[in-house]
């Protein structure tokens, strides 16, 4: 079992796996950050960024994302635009364009991330307790919390320069954050397997699955087997959206394009983009400060 790591031996351990290129850190602030500024110096398409440690990891809406070292996987891939053309419309070319229906881009690419962990999480966990997706990127095992994705476009004047892919797994259990500093529970590989785990020997497994998922961006395979593991699907629960009042419904699935739909208390069924918005089963509590992706 691989314990410490370095550029040279990452490189050895991931060969053979079609990456544009691959730079490893033992600390950095954030692994989608440098792999922006990566892409914006021209990396190719599949560039990957690895840290032991990040200091000012995030997730959705800048919440932090702990990444202590020796205890978690963080990593980022750069997506460049010439691959993230779908069929059912041209290539975004400005964020105000209307050559692509960007909404529904971003969405799948966070599944395709959350994707690659549940795959290779259940080729490790019961058949009984899958890993499953809480809409719209978030990996939960046992109901709690295990991982995160979250997909970032980044522009240069209007311009798409490319999309980040950054994913953050809890392995050990100094990965996951005290209670008092959670607004979901939380919980890591370890606890999970009750057995020790080899971060690295996890990454390339990922990282497998996720370019396997990504020959089928476009497919509606991938929406379905996003649906497939949808957490609380039958289960009521509360979506929070900023500036709104909370809302209640019962998880029906997703549509073609990844809203999740949600019958209504009044018996009316609706569709939400993720955006804004945060899922939380109906019987826990909203009062507590948030973490993570």
């Amino acid at each position: 079992m691989i314990w410490d790591m370095d550029q040279a031996s990452l490189e050895k351990l991931l060969s053979g796996l079609p990456l544009g290129g691959m730079r490893y850190f033992n600390t950095i602030g954030s692994t989608n950050d440098l792999a922006a500024r990566w892409a914006a110096a021209g990396a190719p398409d599949h560039s990957l960024v690895v840290a032991d440690e990040q200091t000012a990891g995030r997730g959705r809406m800048q919440r932090r994302w702990l990444t202590p070292p020796g205890a978690a996987l963080a990593f980022s891939l750069v997506l460049s635009p010439a691959s993230l053309v779908l069929s059912s419309s041209s290539l975004v070319l400005s964020p105000s364009g209307l050559e692509v229906d960007f909404p529904e881009l971003m969405p799948r690419l966070a599944a395709l991330g959350a994707l690659a962990v549940c795959d290779t999480l259940n080729a490790a966990l019961p058949p009984m307790l899958p890993a499953q997706i809480k809409w719209p990127n978030d990996v939960l095992a046992t109901r709690r919390k295990l991982a995160g994705v979250l997909a970032e476009a980044h522009w240069h004047g209007d311009q798409l320069q490319a999309v980040i892919l950054g994913i953050g797994i809890n392995v050990a259990p100094d990965s996951v954050p005290p209670a008092e500093a959670l607004d979901f529970p939380a919980t890591c590989l370890e606890v999970v397997l009750e057995s020790s785990v080899d971060r690295w020997e996890l990454l390339r497994a990922v990282l497998v699955k996720l370019l396997e998922w990504r020959q089928r961006l476009d497919s509606a395979d991938l929406v379905k087997a996003w649906e497939r593991r949808l957490a609380f699907r039958g289960e009521w629960v509360r979506l929070l959206q900023e500036g709104a009042s909370p809302l209640e419904g019962q998880v029906l699935g997703l549509n073609p394009d990844g809203a999740l739909r949600l019958r209504l208390r009044s018996g009316e069924v609706a569709a939400f983009s993720a955006g804004e918005i945060r899922l939380r089963p109906t019987d826990q509590g909203q009062d507590l400060p948030a973490q993570g992706i």
